[in-house]
């Protein structure tokens, strides 16, 4: 994509101060597929390459006065939403988001840290159900977070509910289980399809928000949704394939592979 314009992508997410996931991976995939990266960061996290340990969450009315400064003068092109981290964020991206029914919106529902803390309650997890999966048009759980969302088990029971609960496209990924190929599963209306990737050796911090964030981007550009997902899978893969160690724990995805 070389051509001039950029669209503006805005993301809802975390900080991550060790950088690997969050905002900053937000930043790095969207730029990486030539758009703007706008970022409402939705809580501080004391965390590192391993896990979380603990999670701040901004108040509601610092977030309200971001957001609407930001809307005001950006034209925004898609929404990413990452880590929420309490129930009263939900409420102001779902009252942001229902004005703007025409901006696609790809939520990537955060429950756990890559370590294993739990980074969502029941209350949190009901209110992304009922508020946020209606107005969802792309939604990126991994197998664990399917499960929570729907209370049910089969990955094709979670993807046919996940749909019934108004997400338009579901893909459901398959990387966080001990597999020897990944089965990304994809549902919509009556499109199903099964994604094979080869496992990879590591565990990635971040690669969920790389392929959420580049999936917001490529529909940004007005890329068809199938063709995105498609497209976005490629890309974090790739990610993947490159990525590099900076601490203890697991390794940061390559999102500039491309440069390399």
């Amino acid at each position: 994509m070389t051509n001039s314009v950029r669209p503006v992508v805005v993301s809802f997410s975390g900080h991550d101060p060790c950088g690997g996931a969050g905002i900053q991976a937000d930043i790095e995939a969207i730029t990486s597929h030539h758009c703007h990266a706008a970022g409402i960061i939705t809580c501080l996290t004391e965390q590192d390459t391993q896990n979380v340990t603990e999670i701040v969450p901004q108040s509601p009315d610092k977030l309200i006065r971001q957001i609407t400064t930001l809307l005001r003068d950006l034209p925004v092109h898609a929404f990413k939403i990452g880590l929420i981290g309490h129930v009263d964020t939900v409420q102001v991206i779902y009252d942001v988001i229902r004005r703007y029914p025409l901006i696609p919106v790809i939520l990537d529902p955060i429950l756990a840290a890559g370590g294993g803390t739990d980074l969502a309650n029941e209350a949190l997890i009901d209110s992304i159900r009922e508020l946020l999966l209606p107005l969802t048009t792309v939604l990126t759980p991994n197998r664990l977070e399917a499960r929570r969302l729907t209370e049910l088990k089969t990955v094709d029971e979670c993807g046919l509910k996940l749909l019934n609960l108004g997400c338009e496209y579901v893909l459901i990924t398959g990387a966080d289980e001990a597999v020897e190929s990944v089965e990304n599963r994809f549902f919509h209306s009556q499109h199903f399809e099964t994604y094979h990737w080869a496992k990879l050796p590591a565990t990635y911090h971040g690669s969920g928000c790389t392929l959420a964030a580049s999936i917001a981007a490529l529909l940004a550009h007005g890329i068809e949704p199938l063709q995105a997902i498609n497209d976005a899978q490629e890309y974090t893969w790739n990610s993947l394939q490159t990525a590099y160690k900076t601490g203890a724990g697991q390794s940061n995805p390559n999102r500039f592979f491309w440069r390399d």
